[in-house]
Formats: structure tokens, sequence, C-alpha cells
């Protein structure tokens, strides 16, 4: 199946809710690891933040690996693709302009997961901000240093 195929699976059935809980991931064009260093790392923070900011996201946990970003959110006064189309946008500005480069940053779409009501949020947070720790770039949660979560 095409990338752009799944892409568009990726929308079937997709529903924004307002106060409803999300788990959001982007990943960047072609897995470039874009967002390698804390500078770079901190462009898709300071876009968390505007959204908290402009009132379109409550964000929950986060994490910024250097090739994509999961995103725990409530949902506020949006849409789920307006949110991630502003987000992902304002990155990609950001980031062009610091490295001093030209065109795309993501993949087309991106994934979201609505979180149960029944389900046990740190325990979500937990498994985002852990991440780097499976992916073999730390040996501790707490030696990489782009990731939050409201509960620590």
């Amino acid at each position: 199946m095409s990338g752009q195929n799944y892409a568009h699976r990726l929308r079937v059935g997709r529903y924004s809710q307002e106060g409803q809980i999300y788990l959001l991931t982007a990943v960047v064009l072609n897995r470039q690891p874009l967002f390698f260093n804390f500078k770079t790392g901190r462009l898709v923070v300071d876009a968390f933040r505007k959204a908290q900011q402009e009132q379109f996201a409550i964000s929950l946990a986060w994490v910024v690996m250097p090739d994509h970003f999961h995103w725990l959110i409530e949902l506020q006064n949006t849409q789920l693709p307006k949110l991630m189309a502003r987000t992902k946008s304002r990155i990609a500005v950001t980031l062009n302009r610091s490295m001093e480069r030209q065109g795309p940053v993501w993949q087309h779409g991106y994934h979201d997961r609505a979180i149960r009501k029944e389900e046990d949020l740190q325990a979500v947070a937990r498994y985002i901000v852990a991440n780097p720790l499976r992916a073999g770039l730390v040996d501790k949660v707490g030696d990489y240093a782009l990731w939050d979560a409201i509960w620590l």
C-alpha cells in the first residue's frame, strides 16, 4: 500500500471532540532525524506551548524523538486537523528558518488515537516518555531532555 493511500486511511472515521484526550503522532518526511539535538527539538516543544497558549490543546505529556513526536493532549476549541496543521506548519517554518533549509518537514497526515475514559492516563504518559529508552537513545528516561508530563 502506498504512503498516500495509508495516510488517507488514517483519516477515515476521524472525529474531533472538544474535551477528548488524544495521543497524536507526526513523523518527519523519510524519517530524517531533524530533531536530533536539543535546539531543533525545542522548536517542537515551542509549538506545543503555542497551541496551549492559543487554547487549542492542553498538553498532558509529550516526547520529541529525532524523527517524530508523540503528544498527549486534551482538545480545546478546535478540530484535530486544524490543530495538527497549525502545529506541523509552525514547526516546519521555524525549523527551516533555523537550519537554513527549504522543503517539507513532515510526512503527510498524522496518527491519532482517542484515549478511552477507563484508560490510565498516567500509564499512557509513562509509555510516551519512555520512547527514548525503548529506542536505545538513553539508559534512563531522565537522561533524555525532550519530554514532559504534567504528572511529573
